[in-house]
């Protein structure tokens, strides 16, 4: 935690405007609550995580703490009000957010990641400021404790916020996520159906393949929440990936479809026979550990894809930046590819570097993946080696086809393999299906104009003559257009090659002078606890830079939370990874409450020699809360 001096908080502005109120927000107005600004973008798997851990707080504190998130985008994309509405809409925020897609608040609070946290006390003083997740009970204490001071002091001011009501549109399907086919033989049924993960309203729906058809049937009560049981019964948050198991193995373990439970970092289980839902991973309890460290319980799975050449499971792992693998027969979860750093790297599965991975496919010894947060589509082979086919880095996003190797994405979440081999890619954020031919090294577009495409599947009606006229045809490829609620089929033919502009990233460059650089990660720990150095240093600190020869001295891994970097002239990403313990101070309990303060930071900077941008600065400052 950064303890800051009594400094005025900045005042809130933003171009796009205020949503969830019916009026613009001011802090003056705000005047005796506690307010804790939530710097966030929907983009990012973490900042997802942190508006969770919020809910609760929320609902405890109603009348004195009031949260506002600040919507700071990180993509092209998320510099459209509209989009931003329909996240806010899709994750079911209910505090004020204020759209700001130019980052004039980011810059006024000189805010460094997603997500940040600033509080705010009943003054209007900035009191605190944190990075990262994982915050919610440190964030606790300090609202308690000034709950308490300004009680005391008769400057808290308690009264709930008025909010604009939620609207939600009538359509059979809400933000669904993800679909695969269900073969007949596997339910059934006189055709092959579709299985969608319809993750606005925490369920799975079953379609058939024809609008004549429509629903099928519903897995799931609707409501976010997590509880096993019959179909009607269950409980799931925010599903994404399915994939079907082998039907040996089916019949062996009990259950059909693996579902990856977003939002409750858990692998589920669906039975096919009577839709029963069981728990069979929390991947929040997974003991797993890295060359990055032990991996944190938020591990947001966005896919899962049955891979027959590792006879596993693989799940994608987007909060942790980990492909994992998971065996049914034992429920064994063990880490298959990524350091929890968030990057891009190649070579040897364990030491490589990942960015959010949202979608899989498999083709034979290859397993297809996209990097959202690197706009990359990679592949990862048997030998346990990474390979990227299109991208470079977490700032290099925009619509370009034509040769891989300048091709560019912006944030995809699902892939697909065509029947000729080519790899169908949900290039989310550019509202495209994409293509890339793995012979030829080309990129093309296959579809335009389409909302938020984020799963694909490839289905066909072969050579029935007596198929409706709305069935798909012969390998037709079904896309879930996920902001507008649908799914649509598209024909995957040769597609069409245009460039068009590689897209600025909206977030400012930090700018560095070459040089020695001193980096200072700041932690404090929350009121009524310590620092916990019982069992060996409770901090830990980590540098690395994705540019070769950017960082000549300072990398790699130490204790302490503060160090001198030297840098060379250009520009790069600096990937920064700080950890601290603290524990509840109270000598008369023997074994008190520990909690575990962990954040990843990946900064671009520029950095420029002597005589360069005056702004340049020889220090860099992150708070990490405890």
């Amino acid at each position: 935690m950064k303890t800051t001096p009594r400094v005025r908080a900045p005042r809130l502005q933003g171009r796009g405007g205020w949503l969830n109120v019916d009026a613009p927000l001011s802090l003056e107005q705000l005047r005796g609550k506690i307010v804790v600004l939530d710097f966030w973008t929907f983009c990012c798997a973490n900042c997802l995580h942190v508006i969770d851990e919020l809910r609760p707080l929320e609902a405890r504190y109603p009348d004195d703490v009031v949260v506002i998130g600040i919507h700071s985008p990180k993509f092209a994309h998320e510099t459209e009000h509209a989009a931003v509405a329909a996240a806010v809409q899709r994750y079911g925020v209910r505090h004020p957010v204020l759209d700001d897609p130019d980052l004039s608040t980011w810059q006024q609070y000189a805010v460094h990641a997603w997500p940040t946290l600033v509080v705010i006390d009943p003054q209007g003083y900035v009191v605190a400021s944190a990075a990262g997740e994982g915050q919610a009970s440190a964030l606790d204490a300090i609202i308690a404790d000034l709950i308490a001071t300004h009680s005391a002091a008769g400057t808290l001011k308690p009264g709930p916020l008025a909010l604009s009501a939620p609207s939600e549109a009538e359509s059979p399907l809400w933000f669904p996520a993800k679909v695969i086919v269900l073969p007949a033989a596997r339910t059934g049924r006189a055709a092959d159906s579709l299985l969608i993960a319809d993750a606005g309203r925490h369920r799975l729906v079953e379609q058939g393949a024809t609008s004549e058809e429509g629903t099928l049937r519903v897995i799931g009560a609707g409501g976010r929440g997590r509880r096993d049981g019959e179909a009607e019964r269950a409980e799931f948050a925010e599903p994404n990936g399915l994939t079907l198991l082998p039907l040996d193995l089916a019949r062996a373990v009990g259950y059909d479809v693996l579902v990856a439970d977003t939002a409750n970092h858990a692998l589920r289980g669906v039975r096919l026979a009577d839709g029963r839902v069981s728990t069979v991973a929390d991947l929040r309890d997974t003991a797993l550990a890295t060359v990055a460290g032990p991996v944190p319980g938020v591990a947001s799975p966005w896919d899962v894809a049955w891979w027959p050449a590792l006879d596993r499971a693989v799940v994608a792992a987007a909060g942790v930046h980990l492909l994992l693998s998971f065996d049914p027969r034992t429920q064994v979860v063990a880490l298959l590819a990524g350091t929890t750093v968030e990057g891009l790297r190649d070579g040897p599965a364990l030491d490589g570097w990942l960015a959010q991975p949202s979608g899989l496919a498999v083709d034979g010894e290859r397993l297809w993946f996209v990097d959202a947060e690197t706009s990359a589509l990679r592949w990862l082979d048997t030998d346990l080696m990474l390979h990227t086919a299109i991208g470079e880095g977490l700032f290099d996003f925009g619509h370009v086809d034509g040769a891989a190797a300048q091709a560019r994405l912006q944030h995809p979440l699902g892939v697909a393999v065509l029947p000729d081999g080519r790899i169908a890619i949900a290039d989310t954020y550019n509202g495209a299906v994409r293509c890339f031919d793995p012979t030829t090294g080309q990129v093309s577009t296959l579809a335009t104009s389409l909302a938020e495409p984020s799963g694909l599947v490839v289905v066909g009606a072969g050579t029935d003559d007596a198929a409706p006229d709305d069935a798909p045809s012969a390998d037709a490829l079904v896309v879930v257009e996920s902001t507008a609620h649908r799914l649509t089929t598209i024909e995957p033919t040769a597609g069409s090659t245009a460039t068009h502009a590689v897209q600025p990233a909206p977030r400012p460059v930090t700018v560095l002078r070459a040089g020695e650089v001193r980096l200072r990660v700041l932690f404090t720990p929350a009121p009524g606890r310590t620092v916990d150095d019982r069992f060996g240093p409770a901090t830990r600190l980590s540098v690395e830079a994705s540019a070769p020869g950017l960082l000549l001295d300072g990398s790699g891994t130490g204790i302490a939370l503060d160090r001198v970097l030297v840098l060379a002239e250009g520009e790069g990403v600096l990937q920064i990874g700080a950890q601290a313990a603290s524990c509840d101070h109270d000598p008369a309990i023997d074994n008190p409450a520990c909690y575990l303060a962990r954040q990843d930071w990946g900064i671009p900077v520029r950095v420029v020699g002597a005589g360069g941008e005056p702004d340049a600065s020889s220090a860099l400052e992150l708070p990490l809360l405890g």
